[in-house]
């Protein structure tokens, strides 16, 4: 299911993006905003992070609740929201 969100993102890049939790190597959970460029192997994709304003590496076992989001819904630049932000936000 991830892998065919991300393959639509990719094929309609000018009409979708994606927006995910992200487990970095530390271990911290941000959401992000992201728009898919392509696969890199089996196990990561490269992609423009709009929170950012660059193009990052994304290990798919680490992208959690991953959804298929209308670019016209996005504007850059997106936050990024830390999870203890998220929690306090709950």
């Amino acid at each position: 299911m991830m892998n065919r969100i991300l393959r639509q993102a990719m094929q309609d890049c000018d009409n979708y993006v994606i927006e995910m939790d992200y487990d970095d190597a530390k271990g911290n959970r941000t959401h992000r905003v992201v728009s898919p460029i392509r696969f890199m192997g089996s196990y990561r994709f490269l992609g423009l992070c709009l929170c950012r304003e660059q193009p990052r590496q994304f290990q798919l076992s680490r992208c959690k609740n991953i959804r298929l989001v209308r670019a016209e819904q996005v504007s850059m630049p997106m936050p990024i929201i830390e999870s203890s932000a998220m929690a306090a936000a709950v």
